[in-house]
């Protein structure tokens, strides 16, 4: 049989393509018409340049294989080749040294002016008092996103001599302490101590903004910032105004909002900025090169895909039992991770029933992927999901038992942080396999799983229920579906809705003050 063939589209390390060549038959080809030969290939290879979308990857009959020589994967139809049982693989920790030590460079910039003090100078004016700085040593670095990049960071930043100070609720105690970093449960305990802020969290709906004017408002007066992760993450406007105001004493940039930046922050003195660079260097060009070449070695010759973006595939002697599964665990996860509040110290899953007699890794991957979904700050999925967890220390375990109450698989989430456990348990139900919550918290109920949930816990007393839905009625919003459980008459009982429409953020505020023990607003979708 003939060797597979590898089209390698954009330039990679010279490294990564002597890799391939090893085992296949490599094409170096960035001109090539790609409409007519991409059906030639068992794998490409691709930067940022190239898209392989869906009409294109049609065409491709004979992929098997797509590697992005880069961190994200925007330019692929990862849908697309995932419906056509193409592996799409990257290199996110490509850039991880490269980010970390762009962000101490800004952090060094920012404190000692370097860069305006280079371009007066380079103008003919020696300006030496103008341009003095501050010492970073004894300084409190406060880093928002312990991810790998955020624990380089800190790593770094203690060498330097800074007291260091982190949030992130992912993160055990334990790495914690290995980093030699003092954690804070909340973003507002950073702000309260912190002389420099670096950010290294993840775009999600709950970050976008994060650092605008109520954070400026909390930080210390004269901090200065440094963001080299997400432009949106930070409020260009209100960062303009803190600027000026001298709340904010300097900022550093590397990120914006909207690229390539024109915008007013460029106007001011007290701003250092870079182009987006962080990854910018020559080793993390050829690091991205030689991780996807592995990864295109590994999907081709049956290996462990360690980037894979998109979902493994499960053996077809399994996919009876454990496929309607998978989703359901992923949503467990999820669920459970949000009634944690987001801090894990352990993840443990039980397996019940049915199910506990196969191999159950895929579904304890799933439930991690659900669980770490927007909390981190590179992309995650079916296969890192296990090392993110490794990273930020939380220990996974896996238990299986025979029997299962009532059900004929069930499966169970429980989070752990400070000895104290969120449960969760689902199961599948009926021909379509829908997806079912059957406890919550320590109550026992039935709900089918949605994308908007809606957890109470209150005391077992007349009206609640009528008022509930008179609040969400009012509003304009409609409860699909709802289940009440309660320990017994007159204790401590839980409601679980369903809504067919986000609520407005004002009815999430006053169900939030209406005296509940807990009221959660959980978006599964």
């Amino acid at each position: 049989m003939s060797r597979p063939r590898v089209l390698v589209r954009e330039p990679i390390a010279e490294a990564g393509v002597a890799l391939l060549r090893e085992r296949f038959d490599v094409d170096v080809d960035p001109d090539g018409d790609l409409v007519e030969r991409i059906g030639e290939y068992d794998a490409i290879v691709v930067r940022s340049a190239t898209r392989l979308d869906a009409s294109l990857l049609e065409r491709a009959g004979r992929l098997r294989a797509i590697g992005r020589a880069g961190v994200g994967v925007d330019n692929v139809d990862v849908d697309a080749a995932t419906r056509r049982g193409i592996v799409v693989a990257n290199a996110p920790e490509s850039n991880i040294v490269s980010a970390a030590e762009h962000t101490i460079g800004l952090l060094v910039a920012l404190a000692r002016n370097i860069p305006q003090a280079h371009a007066a100078l380079k103008q003919g004016r020696w300006e030496r008092s103008r341009w003095a700085g501050v010492e970073l040593a004894e300084k409190t670095l406060g880093v928002l996103g312990l991810g790998r990049i955020g624990q380089q960071v800190a790593r770094r930043a203690v060498g330097l001599g800074m007291h260091v100070v982190g949030h992130d609720p992912f993160v055990s105690r334990e790495r914690f302490r290995e980093l030699g970093v003092t954690p804070a449960e909340r973003p507002e305990e950073v702000y309260a101590q912190a002389d420099f802020v670096t950010l290294h969290l993840p775009l999600t709906a709950e970050t976008r903004g994060l650092i605008g004017r109520d954070a400026f408002a909390r930080m210390r007066d004269g901090v200065r910032l440094v963001n080299a992760a997400r432009g949106e993450l930070v409020d260009e406007e209100a960062l303009a105004d803190a600027l000026r105001s001298g709340k904010v004493a300097a900022a550093a940039l590397d990120v914006f909002a909207r690229e390539p930046y024109r915008g007013p922050l460029l106007e001011l003195d007290n701003v250092v900025a870079t182009p987006h660079l962080a990854a910018s260097t020559a080793e993390a060009q050829d690091r991205a090169g030689i991780i996807v070449a592995e990864q295109v070695v590994a999907a081709l010759e049956g290996g462990l895909v360690t980037n894979a973006v998109n979902i493994p595939a499960i053996g077809p002697e399994d996919l009876e039992v454990l496929g309607p599964l998978v989703p359901l665990a992923a949503k467990l996860g999820r669920l459970a991770m949000e009634v944690a509040d987001g801090r894990a110290d352990a993840i443990r899953l039980t397996y019940y029933g049915a199910v506990a007699e196969y191999d159950t890794r895929l579904l304890t991957v799933a439930a991690l992927n659900g669980a770490f979904q927007g909390r981190t700050e590179q992309p995650v999925n079916y296969v890192n999901a296990p090392l993110i967890a490794a990273d930020r220390g939380i220990e996974v375990g896996e238990e299986r038992r025979p029997a299962a109450r009532d059900f004929t698989s069930l499966v169970r989430v429980a989070v752990v942080r400070d000895g104290d456990e969120a449960r969760v348990a689902g199961t599948t139900i009926g021909g379509r396999d829908r997806h079912w919550l059957v406890s919550a918290l320590g109550f026992q109920l039935e709900i089918e799983l949605a994308p908007l949930m809606v957890l109470f816990r209150y005391d077992d007393v007349p009206g609640v229920i009528g008022h509930v839905g008179t609040l969400f009625g009012s509003a304009g919003v409609n409860i699909a579906n709802m289940a009440v459980s309660r320990t017994r008459r007159g204790g401590k009982a839980l409601m679980a809705l369903t809504l067919d429409a986000e609520p407005p953020p004002a009815l999430v505020e006053r169900f939030r003050g209406e005296g509940f023990d807990d009221a959660r607003f959980i978006r599964l979708g």
